[in-house]
């Protein structure tokens, strides 16, 4: 009787661990899962992944999309998102990038200089529901990381204003101005407008320029 009792909840254990494990999987490129987290005044989401008319007080509907690996990108973003009410998405590599600078050092170097684009794990299925795509990014290898022009060529941003923001640590304008022509080769119909580059914290700069283009909420 005992042993029938173990037996049934090792089985009852085993079927709660493999649920936990599918919950945290990271959903495969292209199958639709969008990854975007809503601006809180938009309580509600479309299972496609676009914005449900959540828009600014401008009533542009926005999404600030970014890559980031040591964390800097990812604050800036947060900040552009609360000061434009902006829906958030966070590009999640399918192969995630080394934890070790070094390693991942040599990894980015690779894709850049063989032009390989990675793929993403949480690509929205489409993006017609924004008109304003706000793009962060830091600076590697002296351009935008090669993920950028993954996400990009993806959609057919037709009459989509993209608008960069960008850091780094050296603050090296060449550097910023490849990755704008970076973003501006990769980005299908898009009109990409001239970008934003400055420190991760720089709260006062990235504030001035979001009123500059029309996005502050402020």
């Amino acid at each position: 009787m005992i042993k029938r009792m173990i037996l049934i909840l090792g089985a009852v254990l085993a079927v709660l661990l493999a649920a936990g494990c599918g919950t945290s999987q990271s959903a495969a490129p292209g199958d639709g899962s969008s990854g975007i987290q809503p601006a809180a005044a938009n309580t509600s989401q479309p299972a496609s992944g676009k914005s449900d008319g959540n828009a600014g007080s401008n009533g542009k509907r926005i999404l600030v999309v970014y890559f980031s690996w040591g964390g800097n990108t990812a604050s800036m973003a947060e900040y552009v998102q609360q000061q434009t009410g902006g829906d958030l998405l966070a590009l999640q590599p399918a192969v995630p990038y080394p934890q070790d600078y070094e390693e991942c050092t040599k990894v980015a170097r690779a894709e850049r200089d063989e032009g390989r684009l990675p793929e993403i794990a949480n690509l929205p299925a489409d993006l017609s529901g924004y008109d304003t795509i706000l793009l962060g990014y830091p600076i590697w290898w002296h351009t935008a990381p090669m993920i950028i022009g993954t996400f990009l060529q993806h959609y057919d941003l037709t009459g989509v204003d993209v608008y960069p923001f960008v850091q780094s640590a050296a603050m090296e304008q060449v550097h910023f101005d490849n990755s704008m022509e970076f973003v501006r080769k990769y980005s299908r119909g898009a009109v990409v407008h001239e970008g934003l580059y400055a420190k991760h914290g720089n709260k006062a700069k990235i504030a001035q320029w979001l009123k500059e283009i029309n996005v502050s909420l402020s």
